[in-house]
């Protein structure tokens, strides 16, 4: 079983990328193979020994907080920014004191994929090394993605090391939006709003950022259209 025993769901954003399923609900209540993209994750995190997820709340925070009011596996916490979108990163940071020392997870509440040959949850904790990581990214190669039309977003070395692409470069990789991280990564953060990314940029100049290949298809379900592609994709694999 996996030794994070918390995780941070991000599901705060406006998700105007979704318009029309999003007019009336939030972006993590969108239906996928009729189950709310948020129960998606959260099934999967406590399958991997998550006992508490932290979901942080903006746009139609109240639908959220109703839809979580009853689940118990994982217990649920609700990090409040309607008073202030904080973006990943600072929602990271003000959730920090429900979270612990770690390591967390941190996923996005519309990262969806196709199991490789172990659950990829487990996989990432196993892998998990604090002497030598602050962060260690779900990667996907972008060959086995769906829904991402993006230029990929970190290399990795044979030892795991994540490193950014140079200039305008394509990068082999992608970024499935679900990560592990500890508090150590948030040492000295920016205040407020600001992304993940520059933690992960302070990381990679340390040499503690590293990333692991997911073995299965990562679905990124951000628009109408990639709705359809995934439930497609899932209901084959269903049979």
């Amino acid at each position: 079983m996996s030794t994070a025993r918390t995780a941070m769901v991000l599901a705060a954003g406006l998700g105007t990328r979704m318009a029309p399923l999003t007019d009336a609900l939030p972006k993590a209540l969108v239906p996928l193979n009729g189950k709310p993209l948020i129960d998606h994750v959260l099934d999967r995190l406590a399958l991997a020994g998550v006992e508490r997820a932290v979901v942080n709340v903006h746009h139609m925070a109240g639908q959220i907080e109703a839809h979580l009011a009853s689940r118990t596996s994982p217990a649920i916490g609700i990090s409040d920014e309607r008073d202030l979108l904080l973006d990943t990163g600072g929602g990271v940071a003000r959730a920090l004191p429900m979270l612990g020392a770690g390591p967390f997870f941190i996923h996005n509440s519309d990262s969806v994929w196709s199991e490789g040959p172990r659950p990829c949850l487990e996989q990432l904790a196993g892998a998990w090394r604090p002497e030598i990581m602050d962060t260690l990214l779900l990667l996907a190669p972008k060959s086995a993605t769906l829904g991402y039309d993006g230029r990929g977003d970190f290399g990795m070395s044979a030892d795991g090391a994540v490193a950014r692409p140079d200039g305008g470069e394509e990068a082999a990789f992608a970024f499935t939006g679900v990560s592990l991280a500890n508090s150590r990564l948030f040492e000295g953060a920016p205040e407020g709003k600001f992304s993940l990314n520059v933690l992960w940029d302070r990381a990679i100049a340390k040499g503690r950022a590293y990333g692991m290949r997911h073995e299965g298809v990562w679905m990124h379900v951000g628009t109408p259209g990639a709705v359809k592609q995934a439930e497609e994709r899932m209901r084959r694999e269903q049979g």
